[in-house]
């Protein structure tokens, strides 16, 4: 077991994640059986139901692995019943306020930090471990907000300044759509708002990551040499269609 993935936040030490979408333990097993620092099991845009994420969250726990959990909303209520499952902590989507962060951070924390309600669950062993996991939580637990609307730009600071707020990824496609310019990842408005947001990350001595879509290594290399040190690589569907289109390479006698 290496260091908790907390640990590595804090200290800013580069981590490369992964995306989940689907809801079988085998896929979840590869991945964290790849080298992976994290995974994140996605409730936004998958179909995967509770109970299919504990299932998820358990087969990373058993490897090891950090186990995040990027939520549909900031929803109290799904923030308690995935942290029950077992889950290392969350990424949260589309935080414009330093009041949203918080709300994202008390959810997670047992009173007198957070509001998060008592049940037996899973996390701590349906009660046997509760001692132990009271502790984890208050020191372990791990929170990353997602950036991805331009209202977030005037309030950054605040939100990083959050306590408990572990670090950012930004989702730069809603975030161009937020600006009217869908998907135009180049042009100069998006670029200098991806760097302002990263400098605030950086003012404020939280990790920052981005989510490299395609499963393109070069990309990858590109994004650490500009320090970005909280990445998340592709997902499992991209990695499984860019795979099986090779194919039709060979076809055409495009050998790569």
């Amino acid at each position: 077991m290496g260091k908790p993935l907390k640990e590595r936040l804090l200290a800013q030490e580069l981590t490369i994640g992964s995306w989940i979408t689907l809801a079988h333990p085998t896929i979840a097993e590869l991945l964290a059986n790849a080298g992976f620092d994290w995974l994140a099991v996605d409730l936004e845009h998958s179909s995967i139901t509770i109970k299919e994420a504990e299932e998820l969250i358990r087969v990373i726990n058993l490897s090891g692995v950090g186990a995040l959990v990027r939520l549909t909303n900031n929803d109290p209520n799904v923030i308690k019943r995935v942290m029950d499952s077992g889950a290392t902590g969350i990424i949260v989507p589309n935080i414009n306020t330093a009041s949203e962060a918080r709300q994202a951070v008390s959810a997670v924390r047992y009173p007198p930090f957070g509001m998060r309600g008592v049940g037996l669950a899973r996390a701590h062993r349906w009660g046997n471990r509760f001692q132990e996991y009271l502790t984890w939580q208050e020191k372990e637990s791990v929170v990353i907000v997602q950036i991805e609307h331009i209202d977030a730009l005037d309030n950054l600071d605040e939100i990083f300044k959050v306590p408990g707020v572990d670090g950012c990824i930004i989702g730069p496609y809603d975030l161009s759509m937020s600006m009217g310019i869908p998907g135009q990842f180049e042009d100069i408005g998006f670029v200098n708002t991806i760097k302002s947001i990263k400098r605030s990350a950086e003012d404020n001595n939280k990790p920052v990551g981005l989510h490299v879509i395609e499963p393109d290594i070069k990309e990858l290399n590109r994004r650490i040499d500009e320090n970005y040190n909280f990445l998340a690589f592709s997902l499992d569907v991209r990695m499984v269609d860019v795979s099986a289109r090779q194919i039709n390479t060979i076809r055409r006698g495009e050998f790569v």
